[in-house]
């Protein structure tokens, strides 16, 4: 069993940030999360997120949302989900991020 756990860590693809394009991105740039920093650098609008028909169902959206997530909370960052998959459903399956969630009142 820890021979497969293994190989599927080898095959997971890993997140980068491109700071310059402002995405989260796996190496191949296929997959990604879009965002652009409002507010003097103090909202991160996080615009959209593509995954290629050929890698859905491996978790990637999910994994670069909690990339981009992660990136904001240490940048202290609030974050407007813009995109209709981190608002309808990354965040309703991870209520732990509602924290950094940008709030109009």
């Amino acid at each position: 069993m820890e021979k497969a756990a293994e190989a599927a860590a080898a095959d997971t693809p890993v997140i980068v940030w491109n700071e310059k394009d402002g995405r989260f991105e796996t190496e191949d740039k296929e997959a990604f999360l879009q965002y652009h920093l409002r507010d003097r650098r103090r909202r991160m609008d996080m615009v959209h997120t593509y995954v290629p028909r050929s890698k859905r169902g491996l978790g990637l959206a999910a994994r670069l949302c909690v990339a981009a997530f992660t990136h904001a909370q240490r940048h202290s960052l609030l974050v407007i989900p813009s995109c209709s998959y981190i608002s309808d459903t990354f965040l309703p399956r991870n209520p732990s991020w509602n924290s950094l969630v940008y709030n109009k009142e």
